[in-house]
């Protein structure tokens, strides 16, 4: 995929770059990891990402579960190992992805996943939180020049300042993502507070990596004006794997998009109030008031309160002049309900 493609260019110039993280939902099916391409595509969002592991690469047989889940893999090892695709495979997905106009993006947890990756060409790189404090595979990850995006669950901010520290001495552009790592993550956790920290701080691109399993924490992100925002995806919230209790329905996903949407128009787009009223003028004289005649006046009637009434439409006189009105004489007369205008009263005038 072209560092050319418009999601991309945009990045950082008020525009959202939404990405749907597939992970490892795709339980190792090519062709389901082929169907997130598609709805993720069709919700959109404008990058899918997955994670590329090499188990003998980044793990060893006593690596633990985090979460015992799976009835099929005796250990984490041979989880890994059966969420492996070979190279034409990621091939297969990339295409995929630019066919359908989204970006391909895969975390690498190892050297040898960088170099597949690499060879097989994505526009930038998003760092899971785990390895932001390893030193060995960022150094890797930018020697390919490309973006590089930082999640930040697990690091204090001292990692985070050496993480960036390291991306900007090498010249790579760089991004932070706010993360908290929960499955699903409560509100109190989210830290929505960081993200104008981290832009303040880092001077960087800043975004959410969210795991609320709601359309909410995004929302609230866009209206404070991220860059970036990651949320995990399933097809549906029966499928199985670690991260479903933690994703959104691709049916989510599109409405998240097209909030996330319609708030950059609504904050990209300020309003002159004074320009707006104005161009209310013609449903103003609708859903105004003008002072009308209560009841059947006739020339001579000098006006008094209970002679007069406030209604519909404000195409007469409008109600703040009711004090001016009071006390003087008709000088034609009126019928019930008549608009009051200047010509009806005597030595009145538009201007007083």
């Amino acid at each position: 995929m072209s560092a050319e493609h418009p999601a991309l260019a945009a990045l950082g110039r008020g525009r959202c770059l939404v990405i749907g993280e597939v992970a490892l939902t795709h339980d190792g099916s090519l062709g389901l990891a082929h169907a997130f391409v598609d709805a993720i595509a069709n919700a959109g969002a404008d990058a899918v990402k997955f994670q590329t592991h090499i188990a003998s690469a980044e793990s060893t047989p006593h690596e633990p579960f985090r979460v015992k889940f799976s009835r099929e893999d005796a250990t984490r090892y041979d989880y890994w190992k059966r969420m492996e695709f070979t190279e034409e495979q990621w091939r297969g997905l990339a295409d995929h992805c630019r066919d359908r106009g989204v970006l391909f993006v895969s975390s690498p947890f190892s050297a040898q996943a960088v170099d597949l990756l690499e060879r097989i060409g994505q526009p930038l790189w998003k760092v899971a939180s785990g390895e932001t404090g390893n030193a060995l595979l960022l150094d890797r990850i930018l020697d390919t020049g490309a973006p590089v995006l930082l999640s930040t669950g697990m690091s204090a901010v001292d990692e985070i300042d050496a993480a960036v520290a390291r991306v900007k001495a090498r010249g790579v552009p760089v991004g932070v993502f706010q993360c908290t790592t929960a499955y699903p993550c409560p509100p109190e956790r989210i830290g929505l507070n960081l993200v104008p920290f981290y832009r303040e701080r880092y001077d960087c691109w800043v975004g959410l990596s969210d795991h609320s399993a709601t359309i909410y924490a995004g929302l609230a992100a866009a209206a404070v004006g991220i860059d970036m925002l990651e949320v995990h995806v399933a097809l549906s919230r029966e499928m199985f794997g670690p991260d479903v209790i933690a994703s959104v329905t691709t049916a989510e996903l599109k409405q998240l998009v097209d909030g996330i949407r319609f708030i950059e128009r609504m904050t990209g787009s300020p309003v002159d109030k004074d320009a707006a009223a104005a161009e209310t003028a013609p449903l103003r004289r609708l859903f105004t008031r003008s002072i009308v005649a209560a009841k059947a006046l006739p020339t001579g009637t000098v006006l008094a309160r209970e002679h007069l009434a406030i209604k519909k439409p404000g195409t007469g006189l409008p109600p703040n002049r009711l004090d001016d009105v009071v006390g003087r004489r008709l000088i034609r007369d009126v019928a019930l309900d008549q608009l009051l205008s200047a010509e009806d009263i005597e030595g009145f005038a538009t201007n007083d």
